[in-house]
């Protein structure tokens, strides 16, 4: 809980945070750079 005044702002900046960082997380084990580049131009365009 560092920086957040309570568990309760704590887990509503996380449930966001959480959202967002779905779009961005790609596993690049899985995919060649070609694919993954284009992912993240996705990604940012959305």
């Amino acid at each position: 809980m560092k920086r957040f005044k309570s568990a309760r702002q704590a887990q509503r900046f996380l449930s966001a945070h959480d959202q967002i960082a779905n779009l961005f997380h790609l596993r690049c084990d899985h995919v060649i750079a070609s694919e993954h580049g284009a992912a993240r131009v996705r990604a940012f365009e959305a």
